[in-house]
């Protein structure tokens, strides 16, 4: 079945002299993809992976281009104009992705980059983008286990912490308490499912919790001191953010951590950083 504003692996049924068709389904019959965008060597039978969606003259078209994001993701967009129907952003593809004024939280202004999921409009079926969130999350039961890892989505910051949307379907949030760098609206990155509370609002963290966190920071500290020649310039008296930046983590989980590598002896702690120890 194909899928609209997504990725496809459809077969080559026909060659012409301006490209190729793929097999579209009964739905979308052959579908072109311009000669522009067929790979090299590609024949009639061969699979290839396409991007499909509507044209400047709103036919069904392919591409092997891979756009910024896909209809059921979460993308951070520039808008490149605004008309009279709403605004048009650039989602990396010919045709700009339109954000109707009836999608749009705030109005949209040129120059300026938006959080937007994209989505397939039921009434034209056109892939169109929006910034009304609650319309498209939490519409599926929350499955997820305490620890679980997840892809997150910065959407907004509150004065608890930041609102993420959870593998681009559910929200969750990060409290302040668990961010130890900077974030920003429509920053992408894997965090885990602390807890999801009995009215089925979701914590989480951005480390592993318990002790495959200190498990997992543990060997990436030692590829990192093997990756740099046995020597980085931190220790435990070292800044926050100075551990921060080379690891992601709170300090006192990379005292915890370093402390139980010094206890295995793999490495040793001086006061101008930490050393491998072969």
């Amino acid at each position: 079945m194909i899928k609209i504003g997504q990725m496809n692996h459809l077969t080559v049924v026909k060659e012409v002299e301006f490209g190729v068709f793929v097999d579209g389904g009964q739905e979308y019959g052959n579908i072109l993809l311009p000669k522009r965008y067929v790979p090299k060597g590609t024949h009639i039978g061969d699979e290839i992976e396409v991007f499909i969606y509507f044209d400047s003259e709103d036919d069904v078209i392919a591409t092997t281009e891979k756009p910024l994001a896909q209809v059921g993701q979460f993308a951070k967009l520039k808008c490149i104009n605004t008309t009279g129907v709403g605004a048009f952003l650039n989602w990396g593809l010919p045709k700009d992705l339109l954000v109707p004024f009836s999608e749009q939280r705030i109005k949209m202004q040129e120059g300026r980059d938006y959080l937007v999921f994209l989505y397939v409009d039921n009434a034209s079926g056109r892939i169109v983008g929006s910034t009304k969130f609650n319309k498209f999350l939490d519409k599926t039961p929350a499955r997820y286990k305490k620890g679980d890892q997840v892809h997150v989505t910065v959407a907004e910051e509150t004065e608890l912490g930041y609102k993420c949307a959870v593998n681009d379907a559910h929200w969750g949030l990060l409290f302040k308490s668990e961010v130890f760098g900077k974030l920003f609206i429509g920053k992408s990155l894997k965090a885990y499912i602390k807890q999801i509370r009995e009215d089925g609002k979701i914590d989480l963290s951005l480390q592993k919790l318990g002790k495959g966190k200190v498990d997992d920071l543990s060997e990436k500290i030692v590829r990192t001191l093997d990756r740099k020649g046995g020597f980085l310039p931190v220790n435990d008296k070292s800044s926050p953010d100075q551990i921060f930046e080379l690891f992601r983590t709170s300090k006192a989980t990379f005292k915890k951590t370093i402390g139980g590598l010094y206890k295995e002896r793999r490495i040793r702690i001086e006061k101008d950083g930490i050393y491998l120890i072969k």
